[in-house]
């Protein structure tokens, strides 16, 4: 199987193209592929693929097996692969995914190398149910959570993936290891939930760390981010543009008023290529 490596922030997947549908042991090769002492190492087994409704379609396979709604990150890593190939025309794209739907991106190119990738994340899914998390209202704001004795507040976003924002005094340092396996399997998220802990440190900028749904704790995740900018503006936090500061670098997040979108920019990296054999 040939692939490339790539990351977003050093949020890094193994990159397939050429397939025409995911393989029927995708799970199994991500666990395989992923493992960081036995395979190649990576956050994601992510497929390339042919759309009907897109210019192409992105599966995210998890290290642990499951597989990814949607991947901020991977997202804009499919979109530089794409563009630096030379398998689309043009700046902007359209990729489909299993979560969100059709996104359409755009590509700020230099010398022909994509640099820089502006998502369409499509509007932010508010309602408890639809999220999901087992506690009524939309949007399910500053709501209590208790784990291993502890009380927090979370606010639930999904951006074709469920996520549940934190707010703490000092997210760069936060105790992940400890907090995140415990909240992304807490009871009230039925399909498990991506969680980030946020430091709102101005209306223009928010530290973040995140534990990642079937992947643990990553440099970085796009939707993540989308998501925590979100509920900052509707915890009153932060105006709806701001840089959010990850552990791998920055992305600049927009929830725009006009058509209720958040667009997502930032950067995608190659690292290098191979072929895995049995």
């Amino acid at each position: 199987m040939e692939f490339t490596k790539m990351h977003g922030l050093g949020n890094d997947f193994v990159i397939v193209y050429g397939e025409q549908e995911l393989p029927a042991n995708a799970a199994e090769l991500a666990i395989r592929v992923c493992d960081r002492f036995f395979g190649v190492g990576a956050d994601g087994l992510v497929y390339i693929l042919p759309s009907e409704k897109a210019d192409f379609k992105m599966r995210i396979m998890n290290s642990d097996g499951s597989e990814a709604e949607q991947c901020g990150n991977a997202i804009r890593c499919v979109a530089k692969y794409v563009y630096d190939h030379k398998l689309a025309e043009g700046e902007s794209l359209t990729i489909e995914t299993i979560g969100a739907g059709v996104q359409p991106l755009t590509i700020r190119a230099e010398n022909g190398v994509a640099r820089t990738v502006r998502v369409d994340m499509g509007a932010p899914i508010l309602e408890g149910a639809k999220i999901p998390v087992a506690v009524d209202g939309e949007p399910v704001v500053d709501q209590p959570i208790e784990a291993l004795g502890e009380q927090f507040r979370f606010t639930a976003v999904s951006m074709g993936n469920p996520h549940c924002v934190i707010y703490v005094d000092d997210a760069v340092n936060f105790d992940l290891a400890t907090w995140g396996p415990v909240l992304e399997k807490h009871p009230l998220f039925p399909k498990k939930v991506n969680v980030e802990f946020a430091t709102v440190n101005s209306a223009e900028q928010i530290d973040m760390r995140v534990w990642e749904r079937g992947a643990g704790p990553t440099l970085a995740c796009g939707t993540g981010a989308c998501a925590t900018l979100v509920s900052s503006v509707l915890n009153g936090l932060s105006g709806r543009e701001a840089t959010v500061s990850l552990k791998g670098g920055d992305l600049f997040i927009e929830w725009n008023e006009a058509d209720n979108h958040v667009y997502m920019t930032g950067p995608a990296a190659f690292v290098y290529t191979g072929r895995l054999t049995d």
